[in-house]
Formats: structure tokens, C-alpha cells, sequence
């Protein structure tokens, strides 16, 4: 299974929130509010990023799906004042 970063900015509430509930049901960990990352295999990025692109349709946004090294990520730097 690959690492991956899912982002995105997209204008529509309603299909900004069918993404992040999709990101959620792929088994995808937030981490803000437009980012997720987890693991998929290839064929399931290619299955969810199918899934968005079909629900975005014509409306503006954008979605990006990044696969991410684990040594990198785990070695990431990060401030966090929750």
C-alpha cells in the first residue's frame, strides 16, 4: 500500500463535504481541514479520484492526490497548538 496526501479546494459546501465523507469512507485520516492522508493501494486512489472527478463535475475545484514517501512523512515537521 502506498502513503498518500489527498488536498483540495473546492467552492461548493455541499460537494467539499461529499469529498471529506468520501476521504473518511476510503479509510483517510484528516488532518486539516481540506487534507487527508492514509494508505491505498493504487487501484483505490484511481477508484476515489474517479468517484471525485465524477462528483465535482463542472463545478470549480480542484483535487490532489499525492503519494508520499513514509520515511518522509514520518520525519515531518509540524506545529500544532490545539
Amino acid at each position: 500500500m502506498l502513503h498518500v496526501l489527498v488536498i483540495y479546494d473546492i467552492s461548493d459546501d455541499r460537494i467539499r463535504t461529499k469529498v471529506a465523507d468520501m476521504c473518511l469512507n476510503y479509510g483517510l485520516d484528516r488532518v486539516q481541514n481540506s487534507a487527508f492522508v492514509g494508505q491505498l493501494p493504487r487501484g483505490l486512489q484511481e477508484e476515489l479520484m474517479l468517484r471525485i472527478e465524477k462528483l465535482l463535475g463542472s463545478e470549480t475545484g480542484i483535487v490532489q492526490l499525492i503519494a508520499v514517501n513514509p520515511k518522509d512523512w514520518a520525519n515531518r515537521i509540524e506545529v500544532c497548538n490545539a
